[in-house]
């Protein structure tokens, strides 16, 4: 039994990468389309986005849906830390004509696994919050601006803000839930793999060398914890050229990044039912 699907991630808006991606899918026919996040072009809530995602996202979806009939593959979406929600929420639309899920915070059945999405990721020193939060606990990196600070396009409960960690979403989305065949599309990669290298070398803030590590302990605790089959991530483009690896494994996890800091959609060939086997080309 198989179920191929294909992953991408931080296509920030590239309309030459999605064109690249459905042309790929019309041929391949997976079961699912997985979009880890950063999805959109760097508008923060300026409202560009709204036409991208009505007039190029859903057009072309809605072509390859025409083309591909019963053969249309699930089409599976979160945010990353540049998607403003006030433009991600343009999204909701498509979904409702049945073109593609919101799977942020959410899990779905894709073949014979449970997909749970989760868009998140830890403090960044960038001034969008909407998708970021705390890690562990109420600390944040040399350089960063907590989720406190910054600015936010769509309400959330200030307690949310100030008290929820990635950690605590996590483990209420997982629950007692067996995780060996589960699969989990997120944003951020867990701290201290070849998946989260950031180019920060020599780099301070006030005198404190900043960490080449940005991805997310709870991430990284999670994964280590209740090893999940499979985890997808995105957020460090960097990742792969520095340490010259895009996968790895974590115990029996196989973690795997579709990061890319070129002009060329980094395209992830996986079947779900054989994570081992898994390919990354850039086209």
């Amino acid at each position: 039994m198989t179920c191929p699907c294909l992953f991408v991630s931080d296509l920030h808006g590239s309309r030459s990468r999605y064109r690249t991606l459905w042309e790929v899918a019309a041929a391949e026919r997976p079961a699912a389309v997985l979009l880890g996040g950063d999805l959109l072009s760097n508008s923060v809530g300026m409202g560009g986005a709204n036409t991208f995602v009505r007039e190029v996202f859903e057009a072309e979806v809605e072509e390859l849906r025409d083309r591909l009939g019963s053969s249309f593959p699930k089409i599976l979406l979160i945010p990353g830390n540049d998607d403003a929600a006030v433009d991600f929420a343009s999204f909701e639309a498509g979904e409702t004509r049945g073109l593609w899920q919101l799977i942020h915070r959410r899990r779905v059945a894709v073949g014979e696994h449970d997909l749970y999405g989760y868009g998140c990721v830890p403090p960044t020193p960038f001034l969008l919050k909407d998708w970021e939060c705390y890690d562990v606990s109420r600390f944040t990196d040399p350089g960063c601006l907590s989720p406190e600070e910054g600015h936010r396009t769509a309400a959330v409960d200030p307690d949310e803000i100030r008290y929820g960690t990635i950690a605590g979403a996590l483990e209420t989305m997982a629950g007692e839930k067996d995780q060996n065949s589960a699969v989990w599309l997120f944003h951020s990669p867990p701290y201290r793999t070849a998946l989260d290298r950031a180019a920060l070398d020599g780099q301070s803030y006030e005198h404190v060398p900043l960490d080449v590590n940005i991805g997310s302990i709870a991430v990284r605790r999670f994964v280590e914890e209740r090893q999940p089959l499979l985890t997808l991530h995105g957020h460090v483009h960097e990742s792969a050229r520095l340490t010259q690896k895009w996968r790895e494994q974590l115990g029996r996890t196989w973690i795997v990044s579709a990061a890319h800091d070129g002009p060329e959609l980094a395209l992830v060939r996986i079947d779900l039912d054989d994570p081992a086997n898994v390919t990354r080309e850039l086209l």
